[in-house]
């Protein structure tokens, strides 16, 4: 066995000293600096040290060229990106795992604007004097909504903590037993109300709640009653609940304010467009509630935000409650979401102008000439280890919000064709199309890998990619 070939020895590593001389490491340096490329420079030979010791390496392994290149790739690795775009092929148009909504190109722009300047985030330009940051919103939530005042927040669930901690803390929350939901990430409203400082009082029962419910339950010590919409599960059958306009009447005879937390929250009735209807900020805000909560990056289509709407003199004790600071929003959120009411403005152009409404209104007929488009290319590049088909699917508008209804939609079905090892098959593929440049990511359903295109207006993003697919699958 010649050298090259032979089991590599702790003494065949290059101190760190002279790894950094080569001139490869050389030109790292004058394009990275000193302190970058030393300290990939250790983390390299203490993997290989690792390495030599566990005999996975020969001493063609540790070869000048060899060296250069692994400590080049250390230094690229090192500044790539963590956050990265990537293609959503699962069929849920409002992904959380993916960063929910999309932003408009207005929301974009102004953003970008306001990372490259000075603004007025905090000064009235008016009074030549301190601002606050809500006024740069508030009027336009107001007129949208219909509220009298507004206040925002960095996201929905610190919407409703804060709305909670303000109006009810050291004091009792009426809340439905059927409405004590958990959203993503283990956040439940009764550890919500504890986390307030509120102690709740259920009332009803899991399926059927009543209006006397609440009024048997109000005390001395209620501060607020509390609507919450089911929105991400329903409950079908035997069932019955109080609308806000009844519980309204009933909460202001008694002098308790009544806030309901929307969730996903639309500013405008989806089924104009073909779609089903989700309960409106506006006819919560109409129909007598002092507060409502709802998201920014769901179905209003903008950054991830917590809006509070409603009556002034709730919403004054809102914005006036030391937490608010710590979950105040900061200014690029805020340029993004300023940006995406203003759209609103002009609901005629909506559908075109607002990507979370022209992904969710794209018509299947759309989609599958999308699909028959792509697929072609697709299967040269799976070809012969896979092969695809175009297929009618159903997907979901997703965060929450309508669960149980489906959007129709089309895309490709990949089958191995493989007759054992297919899981396995599909687990090398979905890896393959994660480590592209941009990762596409599908769903695996009935032994097939799905890529759902509701969400891939632009076909060259995927195509261009089929090449390093392609090489990929070969090499794997």
């Amino acid at each position: 066995m010649d050298d090259a070939h032979a089991a590599a020895q702790p003494q065949h590593l290059p101190s760190v000293d002279r790894l950094l001389r080569q001139p490869m490491a050389q030109a790292l340096i004058a394009e990275h600096g000193h302190t970058l490329v030393a300290g990939q420079a250790r983390g390299l030979l203490d993997t290989l040290r690792a390495q030599v010791l566990a005999g996975e390496l020969r001493r063609a392994d540790l070869s000048d060229k060899a060296l250069d290149a692994a400590l080049a790739d250390h230094v690229r690795s090192r500044l790539a990106p963590q956050m990265v775009r990537v293609l959503n092929l699962t069929g849920t148009v409002l992904h959380t795992n993916f960063g929910r909504a999309l932003l408009a190109d207005e929301a974009l722009a102004q953003v970008m604007a306001m990372m490259a300047a000075p603004n007025n985030l905090e000064y009235d330009l008016t009074r030549g004097q301190r601002g606050d940051r809500d006024e740069l919103v508030e009027d336009l939530l107001c007129t949208l909504t219909g509220a009298q005042a507004a206040t925002v927040v960095n996201n929905n669930a610190a919407a409703v903590l804060l709305t909670i901690a303000a109006l009810g803390r050291g004091a009792e929350v009426i809340v439905s037993r059927g409405e004590l939901v958990e959203i993503g990430g283990a956040f439940r409203m009764p550890d919500v109300m504890a986390s307030a400082g509120a102690t709740l009082v259920e009332v009803g029962t899991t399926n059927r709640t009543h209006l006397h419910d609440y009024e048997a339950a109000i005390s001395p010590r209620t501060a607020l009653i509390m609507k919450v919409h089911t929105s991400n599960y329903v409950v079908q059958g035997f069932t019955h609940s109080v609308d806000e306009a009844e519980l309204a009447t009933l909460a202001h005879a008694r002098g308790i304010p009544l806030a309901s937390d929307l969730g996903s929250g639309s500013l405008i009735d989806l089924s104009a467009f073909g779609l089903p209807r989700e309960p409106m900020v506006q006819d919560k805000v109409s129909a007598g509630c002092d507060v409502v909560t709802f998201s920014g990056d769901k179905l209003l289509g903008g950054p991830q935000a917590g809006l509070i709407v409603g009556r002034r003199e709730e919403i004054d004790r809102i914005r006036r409650f030391p937490m608010k600071r710590a979950l105040r929003m900061s200014k690029l959120p805020m340029a993004a979401l300023e940006a995406t009411l203003r759209l609103y403005l002009r609901p005629e152009r909506l559908a075109r102008d607002l990507p979370t409404l022209r992904l969710l209104t794209r018509s299947a007929s759309s989609i599958h000439a999308t699909a028959l488009q792509v697929e072609p290319a697709l299967a040269r590049a799976l070809a012969p280890r896979y092969t695809s088909e175009v297929v009618a699917l159903q997907g979901q508008i997703g965060s929450g919000s309508l669960p149980v209804d489906l959007l129709p939609s089309a895309g490709i079905a990949i089958a191995s064709t493989r007759t054992r090892g297919v899981g396995r098959a599909l687990d090398q593929l979905t890896a393959s199309l994660r480590a592209l440049p941009t990762p596409v990511i599908g769903r695996i359903a009935d032994d097939r890998l799905i890529l759902d295109l509701r969400c891939l207006e632009d076909p060259m993003l995927f195509l261009s990619q089929l090449p390093a697919l392609n090489a990929r699958l070969q090499d794997s």
